[in-house]
Order: C-alpha cells, then structure tokens, then sequence
C-alpha cells in the first residue's frame, strides 16, 4: 500500500495535471527552468551581505584597512558558499534558506579563524564576528526571496517539469495526489504508466502500461515507456517502486532513460521527512536509504531547553509593563480571575497547569458544554468563530495573542516549550488515536507551525500534519523560522478568534 497521503490535508491550491490530452504535444519553447538571474542574484546578494557590514565596523577604526577586510569577508563568503553547492540551478529556491546559511557561516567563521591566526591579524576579535554577524541571515533572506518568487511561478505552471508516473494503480494514485496538494514543487504529472490492468483514479491519463514482472517483460519495458516520453514530451520519469518493480527491472529502465536524456526519480514513499534525516548509501552493491531519528536528545536538544528558559525569562522581565496593563485590562472588564488556569496535557501525556489571560467569562468551561452543538472544528478541538463566551477585552487580546504571556512562565518551568505542537486539552487526548498521540513526543509549544499557518482556520487533518511535521523534522533552524514568522502571525491575525 502506498504511505502517500495518509495523513496529508488537502490544501488549497492545488495543481491538476497538464489540460492536454496524451496524443497532444505541448507548447514550443514551454518554461521549464528556473530563471537565469537566480544565481547571479543569489550571489550578489551574500556578497553585499558579508562585504557592506565588514566595511562598516571596521572603518571607523582603520578606513584604510576597512576595504580590504571587507573584500576578504565577501570573497570568503562566496567561496564558501559555493564549494557548498548553494548557487547550483537544481538548488536555489528549492528548500530553506535559513539552516544552510547558518551552517555555511559556522565554515565562514572558523576558516577566518585560521586565516587570522596564520596571517597574525590583530583586530578585535568582537569586531571581527560583529562584521560578519549580518551575512548569514541576509543571506537566508535573498535565497527566501527566490524560493518565493520560484513558488509564485510555479503556482502559474511555469518552471515546472513534465513528469510520468509509473508504478501500481493504488502507488501511482497515491503519488499524483500527494503531489497535486502542493504547488512549490518541480513536478506536473502529464501520464500515468501503471504496472498490471488495474487503472489509476487519477485525472491524469495513462500514457502507457506495463504488465507484471516476468524477464520478458523486463526486456521490453523501455519501449511503451520511451514511446509515451516522447509523445508527452517529458522531463523526468517518477518510478514508486513495488512487487513488480525489481532492481532489475528498475536499472534497465534507466538505462533506456538515461540514453535520451530523460531524468529517472524513484520515490520511496516516505512522506514529511526532512533531507537532512535521508542519507543514501550502498551495501554489497545494494543502494539503502538511511533515514535518521528525530533529534531528541543530545547537544541541540540540551540547546533548546537552555534557550527556551532563557529565552522566556528575558521576555517575561522586558513585557512586564505588558503584563500589567492587560491584567488590569482583564480586572476592568469583567468579573473573575485575570489568569485563568486549565490543565493541559504535555510531553509524554503528563498534564500540567497552563495560564493565560483570561478572555472569557468565569463560567465559561460550565458553558462550553451547553454550546458542543456548536463547534466549528471538524476534530479534536472545540472552536466557535463567534464564541458568546468570550469578554470584549478578550477578544482583543485573542487577535493579538496577548491572552498566550502567561505561558512564559509554563516555558520557564519546563512545561512547555517557546515553539512546539498546541498544548491539547485532556478529552482532546482521551479521543486521540495511535498517530494523534505523536503530537505528545515533544514538548507542548507557546507558538508552533499551528499557530503561524492560520490557526483556527486549519481542519483538524491540517493542524495534525503541521504538528507531525514539526515533531518528526524538528530542529534550532526550524524553531528559529517559526519564531520569525510567528511575528508576522500575530500582527495579522490570522486565524485568531
């Protein structure tokens, strides 16, 4: 059976295969590739990132000498850069931005390091890393800049490539509507190639079919392959490999492909595994897929504790005028409590005692058993666009996540997390299946990728996909991005009621 879409929501947007029938060639000069001032621009972009900072902390102590470390920095910067394959074509705009260039100033630092130490250069070292502080998130930014412009384009079907698909008709479905829900990737499926007679429910047509595994099938695969390549014009072939599709089988095939230069993609059927949890390598002339476990424990784990503590703390001493002027706002409003205390269910099933603002009235657990009719939610969760129980005050402070300040303290505690999976109630959890209860391997989050990608206005399948997304890939790049876009979240508003 195929592992495509099992727990995928369906997400808006999504992309049909190509409106042409199988016997129709499509479009001269279609627009295939990506843009060619990508590279260019990704360059110049890290250039002035590293070159414009370095120049400016150290002109003011030696313009002279101001110049040459900046140039040094840029052209370090770049060398780096790309001896790391981040200007490559098949690259730029294609994943994150923000990891790579971190890792890649860590390189950038530490080579500097030696050069400084051979060369006996004397500047102050805080100087030194102050200049060249800016280059990794300006570059995070221009690279972000690209990805987003690559999507748009993608959106409007441009910078796509034609794609086959061939595999068994449940693994073929599987794949074309896994692929069909989102709209930032390379691929648009123009035929279907299954293996057997059993046909695909897909939109796109069958181009070809292959029988069941036999040697004289194997020998004779490439020619209904090779034939509706050419008539579809296609880019790449995607192979979901089966019962009956051998290694044998599969390596014949891509030597026919290969021949005419014709991309071949196997796909594993993994789904919402980050790359850098893939390793492939060979064994007695087997090639094996090495997928890592999620990042529990050791350093970066050790790292996001401390930096969750820390980080509430500071956030709690600086926000404390916040603090006071929405408990008295909360005091003035309505009778009852200004925190309202309710017990949560965190890492591992543990429940503790999460606080925020209150924003409803004192009774309001009593009533939400008179309004259940009600609930807008199609899961787990209880939500009402337009809940009577909510105070004037409250819903302000809903709109601009002020109601969620008190959970710094649950961070500093260790109950909770700055960013993680929303933090269920109890008979949330009692109704929980084997999957839903993944969400409670980590720790419970003040923000999350929930919380940044609409809130309430995502279906239970779709918040569900986001929390598993984020416990089985997480990592400090990943929670620093949530970080950065929960800004953006709550001053839009977004989702928030």
């Amino acid at each position: 059976m195929s592992l495509f879409g099992e727990i995928m929501p369906q997400l808006p947007g999504a992309r049909q295969p190509w409106p042409r029938g199988v016997d129709e060639q499509p479009p001269a000069g279609r627009d295939t590739g990506k843009p060619l001032w990508y590279m260019p621009a990704a360059a110049f972009g890290d250039a002035v990132g590293a070159l414009v900072p370095a120049y400016l902390a150290f002109a003011p102590a030696d313009g002279a000498r101001a110049v040459l470390h900046a140039a040094v920095a840029a052209v370090a910067w770049l060398l780096v850069r790309t001896a790391r394959d981040r200007y490559a074509e098949r690259r730029l705009g294609e994943s994150g931005a923000l990891r790579p260039a971190l890792q890649d100033w860590l390189v950038l630092v530490g080579m500097l390091a030696v050069v400084r130490a051979a060369t006996g250069e004397n500047s102050p070292f805080p100087v030194a890393l102050a200049a060249l502080a800016p280059a990794a998130p300006t570059s995070a930014l221009v690279h972000t800049l690209i990805r987003r412009h690559l999507v748009a384009r993608r959106r409007d079907g441009r910078a796509v490539r034609r794609a086959l698909v061939i595999g068994e008709a449940k693994a073929v479905d599987g794949l074309v509507g896994h692929l069909a829900r989102r709209t930032e990737h390379e691929f648009v499926i123009v035929g279907l190639c299954p293996i057997g007679k059993e046909n695909p429910q897909s939109l796109a047509p069958v181009a070809a079919r292959l029988g069941r595994q036999t040697p004289a099938r194997m020998a004779a695969d490439h020619t209904p392959v090779l034939d509706a390549a050419r008539r579809l014009d296609v880019d790449a072939v995607l192979v979901v490999p089966g019962p009956h599709m051998s290694g044998t089988r599969l390596r014949r095939l891509s030597w026919a492909l290969h021949g005419e230069g014709r991309r071949l993609v196997v796909v594993p059927g993994l789904t919402e595994v980050s790359g850098r949890r893939l390793g492939v390598f060979s064994v007695a002339g087997l090639t094996m897929l090495n997928v890592a476990p999620p990042l529990r424990r050791g350093l970066a784990a050790v790292l996001k504790s401390v930096t969750d503590r820390l980080g509430a703390a500071l956030l709690i001493v600086l926000l404390a005028p916040v603090f006071a002027a929405v408990a008295l706002a909360v005091r003035l409003d309505s009778p009852g409590p200004v925190v309202h205390r309710q017990t949560r269910i965190g890492r591992g099933g543990a429940p503790f005692t999460m606080m925020k603002f209150r924003t409803m009235v004192a009774d309001a657990e009593r009533l939400r058993h008179q309004l259940a009719g009600t609930n807008e939610q199609d899961g787990r969760m209880f939500k009402i666009r337009r809940d009577p129980r909510i105070t004037r005050a409250g819903r302000l402070l809903r709109r601009c996540s002020l109601d969620e300040l008190p959970q710094l303290f649950n961070v500093v505690c260790g109950d909770m997390s700055l960013v993680g999976p929303r933090p269920p109630l109890p008979d949330e959890v009692a109704r929980y299946d084997e999957v839903e209860l993944r969400r409670l391997a980590v720790k419970p989050g003040l923000t999350g990728l929930w919380q940044v990608s609409g809130r309430s206005d995502l279906s239970w399948d779709e918040t569900i996909a986001l929390d598993l997304g984020y416990v089985d890939n997480w990592s400090p790049s990943v929670d620093l991005g949530v970080l950065v876009r929960t800004v953006r979240a709550v001053v839009a508003g977004t989702g928030a009621y």
